[in-house]
């Protein structure tokens, strides 16, 4: 079948196979929906053209220097111990999630990251007609985590929607923070030789936000609106650079902390699981079985069938374990199973935090930030975590049309 057929039955299926999920199909606006497929299809364009490329080479030269920088910490404090081991996760990673949060934190402050953020929010207020909050708190979740993202609009956190809390979390769940972003692109350096894989993780979380709208706009239609109070965003949430560095480190620790406890719980228990399943029929894993189950959504992406299934697995590894397990697979496979634009489509496919442990992280963080609102958040986090899942599926989709 010609690719380009693919992609447009699959661009189809994936916008349908949601409409089972709606409390109200009547209310759905198809407006907001092909909005949102044509602002994809456009960022898509612009961000992956060569007209951008020199912006991403300066960006992936400023990542590389970060990661030196974070080397000359890192062996600071464990000394001969990264230098035997410097490319073992704990020794490489983490230190750079801390390192980025840190920054993160001082552009927050510096008004640098809000400046960036505001633009885009603006965009999807006049887009989507949305109010200012959710957009400004879907628009933060390119550059923060899912959990520190609504901070940003805390204020209005107990007065928000059904919707545009579904929407700020299927925004959470569809993007990666900068700080996990710059951790992952080493990860890929075998899949990807000569590519620049920072401007492809900082294209997907893009492309997500208008795709995680669009699922949120199917699967929850309501014209409740937040209205914006003025300046109610800007409030302060450092008392100068200093304390920027301090919060941002603490933030970072708790991030690289969290992430070291869930990689090793997960990876046990996904190896308990296989060996049980190994036990019942020789050779039957989790990976394999999510791998059948996703197979369909992969071509759907455009991705050939004789690949589809090996991409599905990567894509079940992500939803039952989190993104980092599915990248570090990724990133060990051998070169030759993919074609190189299926291995884009995979990397935008897989960029997001959408897992059955976001969705805990998801409730338990907004629902501390607004607690009258956590049986709402409980009500709309599965509606999340498929609009999520999916978001980033479909700027696989988008991605593939444009390597």
């Amino acid at each position: 079948m010609d690719y380009y057929l693919q992609v447009l039955i699959g661009a189809i299926a994936m916008v349908l196979m949601v409409l089972p999920f709606s409390n109200n199909i009547k209310e759905i606006k198809v407006r907001n929906i092909f909005a949102a497929i044509l602002v994809m299809f456009v960022f898509g364009f612009l961000l992956l053209s060569d007209f951008v490329r020199g912006f991403f080479q300066v960006i992936s030269d400023g990542v590389a220097k970060l990661s030196s920088a974070t080397a000359e910490g890192t062996s600071f404090l464990f000394g001969q111990l990264f230098q035997d081991y410097p490319y073992a996760f704990a020794l490489n990673v983490l230190p750079l999630i801390i390192v980025m949060a840190c920054i993160s934190a001082l552009l927050w402050h510096w008004r640098i990251l809000p400046l960036i953020i505001k633009g885009i929010s603006y965009i999807c207020e006049k887009l989507f007609n949305l109010g200012g909050p959710v957009s400004f708190g879907a628009a933060a979740n390119i550059f923060v985590g899912q959990v520190e993202a609504p901070l940003f609009v805390r204020p209005y956190l107990s007065s928000m929607s059904k919707k545009e809390l579904l929407i700020l979390m299927t925004a959470g769940m569809a993007t990666v923070s900068g700080s996990v972003m710059i951790a992952l692109a080493g990860q890929l350096e075998n899949q990807f030789q000569g590519i620049n894989v920072v401007q492809h993780f900082l294209t997907a979380s893009i492309l997500s936000i208008p795709a995680a709208i669009m699922y949120a706009e199917i699967m929850y239609p309501s014209t409740d609106i937040t209205p914006s109070i003025k300046n109610k965003e800007d409030e302060k949430l450092y008392e100068g650079s200093v304390d920027a560095i301090t919060k941002g480190t603490k933030d970072g620790l708790n991030v690289a902390v969290n992430v070291a406890a869930i990689l090793i719980a997960i990876l046990a228990l996904v190896s308990i699981v296989d060996g049980f399943l190994g036990l019942i029929i020789e050779g039957l894993s989790l990976q394999s079985i999510l791998g059948y189950i996703f197979a369909p959504i992969c071509w759907l992406m455009g991705i050939p069938w004789d690949e589809a299934i090996k991409a599905a697995e990567l894509l079940g590894i992500k939803l039952a374990t989190n993104e980092f397990v599915a990248y570090i697979q990724f990133g060990t496979m051998d070169q030759e199973i993919f074609s190189e634009r299926t291995k884009i489509i995979v990397l935008y496919s897989l960029c997001g935090f959408a897992n059955f442990s976001s969705v805990g992280i998801l409730v338990s963080g907004i629902g501390s930030m607004a607690p009258e609102k956590r049986i709402d958040l409980i009500d709309v986090s599965g509606k999340a975590l498929i609009g999520a899942t999916l978001a980033s599926c479909f700027s696989g989709l988008v991605a593939g049309l444009f390597v």
